[in-house]
């Protein structure tokens, strides 16, 4: 049995379709579930997939994995395959992490690959931020929001010149899944430099649901 085949097997066998309905609802997703919660998606992924050491390999896996999904469960763990070492970090991901935001055109997607990108700044930073700023102009409202997501978690290696230039091109714009974004992204470095935080604020004119999210810890 080949890796992709043995983890959909894998995530059948734990299925509960009772559960599966609540998931589809709750998420707003035309492609139904398996039932499997995601922590053991992503346990089940990278177990199948311990022993491979090729990362082109894993990245077929992967492809092959999301581009046939008939569950969602199957796209929670072809982007498990992702965060492995032969993979991450390395910019030979950049293309599928890219297919998969442009087809998968939602938050849990987009917000779980932000990940693998964070991982790209602290491998290759200059490639990471040209990348990142061709995103934040994109049409796609789902590729502006991995450019400004992609330095979550960061703390003190952000770089806030790139993450106010990713931000900048979606201030104007009205969708929620953005002004959201930008908020959430402000809010994480304000953990580490809120004095930054509210500068910015400050200085920019943000959404007002980016602004609470922005300031939500600061007093």
């Amino acid at each position: 049995m080949d890796l992709a085949a043995r983890i959909r097997a894998d995530l059948r066998a734990v299925a509960d379709p009772g559960r599966a309905a609540g998931q589809q609802a709750y998420m707003k997703s035309a492609m139904p579930f398996l039932g499997v919660r995601v922590p053991e998606v992503r346990r089940l992924a990278r177990s199948a997939a311990a022993g491979e050491a090729d990362g082109l390999r894993l990245l077929a896996v992967a492809r092959r994995l999301w581009d046939d999904a008939t569950h969602r469960e199957e796209r929670y763990a072809a982007e498990a395959l992702l965060t492995l070492r032969p993979v991450r970090g390395d910019l030979a991901v950049v293309p599928l992490v890219e297919h998969m935001v442009r087809t998968g055109q939602w938050w849990d997607i987009t917000d779980e690959l932000s990940g693998r990108m964070a991982d790209l700044h602290d491998a290759h930073p200059d490639e990471t931020a040209a990348l990142v700023r061709a995103w934040s102009i994109d049409d796609d409202i789902w590729i502006r929001r991995i450019a400004i997501l992609s330095q979550l978690g960061r703390r003190d290696r952000l770089d806030t010149v790139l993450l106010a230039d990713v931000i900048e091109p979606s201030l104007a714009r009205r969708e929620f899944f953005l002004r959201k974004a930008i908020g959430w992204a402000l809010r994480d470095h304000a953990r580490v430099a809120p004095d930054w935080v509210e500068r910015y604020a400050a200085s920019h004119e943000l959404s007002p649901l980016s602004r609470r999210e922005a300031l939500k810890h600061l007093g």
